[in-house]
């Protein structure tokens, strides 16, 4: 057939026809080049919307019983680290502290006259025993003399009663030093069991009055604020939260079948509802959960059942975010987002095998105790001095 014929039976056909045929031709080249896209590009990438801000929660519980005297921070506002967030009166915990630092002072003195009745013990022993051994020798003198005649069975008599006298004597001299040494042998006055009780004692009292004020152990900003000037509050009432925006991550929610290329570390993508596509977080994966949700429900579902229907599970996947950015757009926990992966480095492991670093020691909730230690140190100076150890 000549090109002459084609091109008039092309020519001779509808023109409904030739537009269903220009589609066709249109709609065939976008499928080719879709499924190059795909399989060149989009496949591997693992998308999903069901994913929320999270991050951790700094409670602010009352370390101590009180009634609160000022409140220094408000929902919504940012501090620091070490600020100042709520003052209970100090007043019962100050008393407390002055009667400990006194119940420390006298016990260290009530110490400290033990080893000096120890001392005055040990010297009535010694009268004791020289009694002892001169009751004795009258009574052996005696006993010798009675068979000559020289002394009388009722003066012998007499001798014997004075000798289990001065037996009993020593052995209740003896029995009192005893019971004094168990009190004090082994220790010196600083390192005397009721001593260290009182220290311990005295040190109580100090925590109890650091934590009349209580201060944010991390930056953030406050919420759940639930407590009010005036309010009597136990300890471990809960007072507020401090939110650390700054360390804050998305718990991504993916589909178990999107799990098969997913590894730690790999690249992704977050955009926020609340800045919209305008704003691009650049983070990676930094974990797997150890299981779904159901798995960790109070009730967990039982499928082992007659109407048993599968249903695809869901697994968070934790992402962390370029801290640079994230401090330049704050995100608040509970934002939605939408998260995107790239798997194609496949080099990462499928579960962190790394060990997090402990995080940095806070020093503004360490309580002040080297300063109750050098007022026990003074205290127990000033009451008990240094004594030698009992022998």
């Amino acid at each position: 057939m000549s090109d002459t014929s084609l091109s008039g039976r092309f020519s001779q056909t509808s023109p409904r026809q030739r537009w269903l045929a220009v589609v066709g031709v249109v709609v065939l080249i976008a499928a080719i080049a879709y499924g190059a896209y795909y399989l060149l590009y989009a496949r591997f990438f693992e998308s999903t919307d069901d994913a929320y801000v999270t991050g951790d929660t700094a409670m602010i519980n009352s370390r101590t019983a009180g009634t609160i005297l000022s409140i220094h921070a408000n929902n919504t506002q940012a501090v620091r680290r070490g600020q100042l967030l709520v003052e209970l009166d100090p007043l019962p915990a100050q008393v407390a502290m002055q009667a400990a630092e006194a119940d420390l002072g006298n016990t260290a003195r009530n110490v400290r006259t033990l080893f000096a009745k120890a001392d005055e013990q040990r010297a009535q022993l010694v009268q004791a025993q020289a009694l002892l051994a001169q009751r004795q020798s009258d009574y052996k003198r005696r006993a010798a003399a009675v068979g000559d005649g020289a002394v009388s069975a009722e003066d012998l008599s007499d001798a014997r009663h004075v000798l289990d006298q001065a037996a009993a004597a020593t052995t209740a001299s003896q029995h009192a030093l005893n019971q004094t040494l168990a009190q004090i042998q082994g220790t010196d006055v600083a390192n005397n069991p009721a001593v260290l009780a009182a220290e311990a004692r005295l040190r109580t009292a100090a925590i109890n009055l650091f934590y009349t004020r209580l201060t944010a152990p991390i930056d953030g900003v406050i919420a759940q604020r639930n407590a009010g000037v005036g309010d009597q509050v136990a300890s471990g009432t809960p007072l507020m939260a401090v939110v650390p925006l700054a360390t804050a991550w998305v718990d991504a929610n993916f589909k178990e079948v999107q799990l098969r290329h997913m590894r730690i570390g790999q690249p992704v993508e977050v955009t926020a509802d609340i800045y919209g596509s305008s704003v691009t977080y650049h983070g990676r994966v930094a974990g797997l959960a150890a299981g779904s949700g159901d798995a960790f429900a109070l009730l967990p579902p039982q499928n082992a059942s007659g109407n048993w229907i599968k249903i695809v599970q869901r697994l968070p996947v934790r992402i962390e975010f370029d801290p640079r950015e994230l401090a330049k757009h704050p995100l608040r926990i509970g934002l939605s987002t939408s998260v995107q992966v790239d798997t194609r480095n496949q080099s990462g492991p499928l579960v962190s095998e790394t060990v997090r670093p402990p995080e940095p020691e806070d020093s503004t909730g360490r309580v002040d105790i080297d300063h109750a230690d050098a007022l026990i140190a003074r205290i127990v100076a000033a009451n008990g001095g240094k004594a030698e150890l009992p022998q």
